[in-house]
């Protein structure tokens, strides 16, 4: 063990040690790692562990290493030195990041969601004030095709979604579109629970309910009635996260 790892186990440290399972290996080991450099334990212009060091440290392959440190490199956190090696990066800081997936904790879902509902409260107050004819038609084509979607007896996942960044688009600010592209699929809380969970007699009437409050929204945009439309959206959101607490406790008990 090299003396950067030594050191790190006398401290204390639960970066380096072997990780179990197979899923997600190279994502807990970014994990590990940025919590290390951002956290000051590993400082600037400190070299990183070898290649050969770290596997045996977290007892996994070489292409998660590789998988890992890349990734690494990517967000900023450390560079590559001829000579040298990976070393962490000067002026590095936690970057904004967040990691959706089934796995995560209803709180933690839940915190993305309150997130969510800040931006585009705003976003659908900026539309009805900017939106041209363009837009409105686009908002107006993604409400179309959630209609669809629910008669061929879908959950509407991707068009909801669409939907949304519709709205954000109308704003004619691009930085509400990334920040939805950025959260992607998974601002839609049906979409991190399990299809049965909205399967069933209740499913068609529970769709209806979101998307009549997509109406509410479309309707205030349309009409450019800015407080209205930052009401509207302001009731979807909060009554979504109210649908999602709800879906989750019936996964929960199921």
């Amino acid at each position: 063990m090299s003396r950067q790892l030594a050191k790190q186990s006398e401290g204390g440290a639960t970066a380096f040690r072997p990780l179990g399972g197979p899923r997600g290996l190279a994502h807990e080991v970014v994990r590990r790692l940025s919590a290390e450099i951002t956290s000051g334990k590993l400082e600037p212009g400190a070299r990183l562990p070898t290649e050969q060091e770290m596997i045996s440290a977290f007892g996994v392959s070489r292409t998660v290493i590789r998988e890992a440190v890349a990734a690494l490199r990517s967000e900023g956190l450390v560079v590559t030195r001829q000579g040298i090696g990976t070393i962490v990066a000067d002026g590095t800081r936690r970057p904004f990041r967040l990691d959706l997936d089934d796995r995560r904790s209803l709180t933690e879902i839940l915190e993305v969601a309150e997130l969510r509902t800040g931006v585009e409260i705003e976003a659908a107050g900026l539309a009805a004030e900017r939106a041209n004819s363009a837009a409105l038609k686009r908002i107006e084509d993604a409400f179309k095709e959630i209609e669809k979607a629910i008669a061929r007896g879908e959950d509407a996942v991707d068009q909801d979604f669409a939907f949304h960044c519709s709205i954000a688009e109308a704003t004619g600010n691009s930085q509400f579109r990334r920040f939805l592209d950025f959260l992607g699929r998974f601002i839609i809380p049906r979409q991190m629970i399990r299809a049965e969970a909205v399967a069933g007699e209740n499913r068609p009437a529970y769709l209806r309910r979101i998307q009549k409050e997509h109406a509410d929204i479309r309707d205030t945009i349309r009409a450019h009635k800015v407080a209205d439309a930052r009401a509207a959206m302001r009731k979807h959101l909060l009554n979504s996260r109210k649908r999602y607490k709800q879906l989750a406790e019936k996964v929960g008990r199921a």
